[in-house]
């Protein structure tokens, strides 16, 4: 068996600047679905059709968009705009 000449092409690397932002991101919506998960909680909306009431969008949606472990494209807005419905403040900012 030969093996081709040609090596795979492999995933672009991102700029130390495009990766801090990607960051970033990653870990506002990490820290806003915990916000949003605690709120929740707290009201005592357990039940995948109370929370998707709460936050006003299809109670399978509601779930996956607050537990999904990969990210996708318009997350960040859709839990700024539950968390802002559920009347959370801004998700703290960590400065290290």
């Amino acid at each position: 068996m030969t093996l081709p000449d040609d090596p795979p092409p492999s995933k672009p690397k991102l700029t130390a600047e495009a990766r801090r932002a990607y960051d970033a991101e990653r870990l506002k919506i990490i820290r806003l679905r915990i916000l949003i998960g605690r709120a929740l909680s707290e009201r005592g909306l357990t039940t995948p059709a109370t929370i998707g009431a709460a936050i006003e969008i299809p109670a399978g949606e509601a779930l996956a968009l607050l537990s999904r472990k990969q990210r996708r494209e318009g997350d960040l807005a859709l839990l700024e705009a539950v968390a802002s419905r559920l009347g959370i403040p801004d998700a703290p900012v960590s400065t290290r």
